[in-house]
């Protein structure tokens, strides 16, 4: 699920905000990771 939301941050669709605080950490690993 944690891809999922980084793939919609990366096009634009939703912001990190957006993202449950349960997952937020995990997904700015992968946008982090990624960069």
């Amino acid at each position: 699920m944690a891809q999922i939301y980084a793939n919609l941050i990366r096009k634009g669709i939703k912001t990190l905000d957006e993202v449950p605080e349960s997952k937020r950490a995990e997904v700015e690993a992968i946008l982090n990771s990624d960069a």
